[in-house]
């Protein structure tokens, strides 16, 4: 069964090398990796380059493409049956490629859903990976949309839903789990297949990372049940509460923090076995950090979303053409067996 490992690099020097060093420490080595160059201005190439003489490598030229079209381009011109995604910025388990495919082996099994962990290096980052990232024991396998970074499906599923969006640029891979999902059904889900991810490493950053996902969600049509609770929570039932808690009765404070901590709750949760070996201080930042990464996050997700509602309600039709996955020209493709 050929499996082919896909994903798509842009500017990502520091971190792919982590990736392509775990690719190499496979215990079941994929048949290739074909990677879609989105146009990189640092060292990417050329570690690329460096890489190809010892992996399986192949290297497709897609200078501004979307994830979406680099995905696609990056899937037609691999050779295996089975398509392995995952991305830059992670570092795959020794196994990981050896247990997501082995649900294959079933001739029923269209797509499986592997997992990812946090890897920090600091406190922010502990507490981020805490807050926004889910444990393997909050996931329901029967409704689990994989993040790209760990799954696998074979071609056909992939041919037969389109292919990812590329209309969309963000959420994409939300977008495309739910089309596998209604065409084949769940995910075969083994928590197993792990990528580790690093946390983004500021508050900044996690605001851009999350406003442009809710921007996608609003140009996707994604979970508009969600983004109106969070409006209600925020804009009506939070103000509600503060001025009946200073004009009518003090103890209304009391349901507030309540109600907060309850809220906080899955990653407080989350959080708390992975303070022991912190220093005390560092373990007082992560706490600390847990409401502000919330806060954060829930205000960038209320100013993208609207942002996508209004591109979505303008562009109309014209913003999502079908594309087909070979929608988009390739450059030329560099074959792992090229010298200098």
């Amino acid at each position: 069964m050929p499996v082919s490992v896909i994903l798509t690099v842009l500017n990502e020097a520091e971190s792919l090398p982590a990736l392509l060093d775990s690719l190499a420490q496979q215990t079941r080595p994929p048949d290739e990796i074909v990677v879609a160059e989105g146009g990189s201005r640092d060292r990417t190439p050329a570690i690329l380059q460096e890489y190809a003489r010892r992996l399986p490598l192949h290297v497709i030229a897609a200078p501004g493409s979307n994830i979406s079209q680099g995905r696609n381009l990056a899937i037609g011109a691999a050779c295996g049956d089975v398509i392995a995604a995952t991305d830059a910025g992670v570092r795959c388990q020794p196994d990981w490629l050896e247990r997501l495919t082995g649900p294959f082996a079933n001739p029923a099994v269209m797509s499986v859903a592997g997992f990812f962990r946090a890897d920090p290096r600091n406190a922010l980052e502990t507490a981020m990976g805490a807050t926004v990232l889910p444990e393997a024991r909050d996931v329901n396998p029967a409704t689990f949309l994989p993040s790209s970074r760990s799954v696998a499906f074979r071609r056909a599923a992939w041919e037969a839903v389109g292919g990812y969006p590329e209309w969309l640029d963000f959420s994409e891979d939300v977008v495309f789990d739910l089309a596998l999902r209604a065409h084949f059904g769940p995910f075969a889900f083994v928590p197993e297949a792990l990528v580790h991810f690093r946390p983004r490493g500021s508050l900044a950053a996690l605001a851009r990372q999350y406003f442009q996902y809710a921007r996608g969600d609003g140009k996707a049509n994604l979970f508009p049940r969600l983004h109106a609770i969070r409006y209600c929570a925020y804009l009506l039932l939070a103000p509600a509460l503060v001025y009946t808690a200073v004009g009518v009765n003090p103890w209304l404070w009391l349901v507030g923090v309540l109600a907060g901590l309850a809220y906080l709750r899955l990653p407080l949760r989350r959080l708390w076995p992975r303070l022991s070996g912190m220093p005390p201080l560092d373990r007082l930042r992560a706490l600390v950090y847990v409401p502000l990464i919330r806060f954060v996050g829930d205000a960038a997700k209320m100013l993208g979303y609207p942002v996508g509602v209004y591109w979505r309600l303008t562009r109309g039709a014209r913003g999502r053409p079908r594309v087909t996955p070979s929608g988009v020209k390739p450059g030329p493709v560099a074959s792992g067996n090229t010298e200098d």
